[in-house]
This record gives C-alpha cells, sequence and structure tokens, in this order.
C-alpha cells in the first residue's frame, strides 16, 4: 500500500456490502478484510474492486473452505 494511504483504503474497503469487517494491521499487508460470496466470481469480481482502489499497491485473496 501507498504511504499514508492505510485508512482511505480501509474506508473504502467497508463500504463493500460483501466485506463484513476490516481492519487495520501491522506486518506485510496494512488492511485485512473478511469477506463473503457466493460464488468464486463474485469473489473475483470483489477482489478486482478491491485492488481498483486508489493506493492499493497489491493484494491476496484467501478462500476458507
Amino acid at each position: 500500500m501507498l504511504a499514508g494511504k492505510a485508512s482511505a483504503v480501509l474506508e473504502a474497503v467497508k463500504k463493500f456490502p460483501e466485506v463484513k469487517s476490516a481492519h487495520l494491521v501491522l506486518g506485510r499487508y496494512d488492511v485485512v478484510a473478511f469477506a463473503e460470496a457466493a460464488t468464486y466470481e463474485a469473489l473475483s469480481i470483489l477482489s478486482a474492486k478491491v485492488n481498483a482502489i486508489l493506493g492499493t499497491k497489491s493484494t491476496e485473496t484467501l478462500i476458507e473452505g
């Protein structure tokens, strides 16, 4: 994430209805978000939207089985 952008990205992520919770964290990433999607395709679309948020440098999507 670009320096100084974590709070703005967090607030943008929280606006997606699929996102159930999101938090600032320390470590490899600056924001972690927990989301629910009905299909893999819906999750993929959400991931693309998160990647498009200004200030986002990279993301990682992990799926719970």
